[in-house]
């Protein structure tokens, strides 16, 4: 009973850690002690509203067109005759290396059947591997 007094009383002034002793011939509680856990990252974000699976590809590759480093920098356009679906893509300055990915700002034109959207956001890629969007938000001038 004091043993477990003493491990509610450390659990509460060590707000989100508790040390848990071994277990009776000595193992860990933790599965694998060599795993490292880092911080969780937010998913990517939505590149529009009300793509379907068909539109969000030729979306994507349209995107992956405009923002390459070796393109001239100009619009990509895209659209889906069969939903309706169309937008356009705009690189905004020069491709950028961070932390070994290249990104690059764009801006965006999305409409389907129920929405019309002017997004501006950011993606970078690896080497090899294609686009990953790290924001994308409504476009306000300015």
């Amino acid at each position: 009973m004091r043993l477990l007094t003493a491990l509610l009383a450390a659990a509460a002034q060590g707000a989100c850690s508790i040390a848990m002793p071994p277990g009776p011939r000595g193992e860990s509680f933790v599965a694998d002690a060599s795993e490292v856990t880092g911080s969780i990252r937010r998913p990517s974000p939505e590149l529009a509203r009300g793509l379907d699976p068909e539109d969000r590809r030729r979306a994507v590759a349209a995107l992956a067109t405009a923002l390459d480093p070796q393109g001239e920098g100009a619009g990509v356009n895209w659209d889906n005759p069969q939903t309706g679906a169309k937008g356009s893509f705009t690189p905004v300055g020069a491709a950028y290396p961070t932390d070994g990915k290249i990104c690059r700002a764009f801006l965006a034109e999305v409409a389907t059947q129920e929405t019309q959207e002017r997004l501006q956001g950011t993606a970078c890629r690896e080497k090899t591997i294609e686009w990953t969007l790290l924001e994308v938000k409504p476009w306000k001038r300015g």
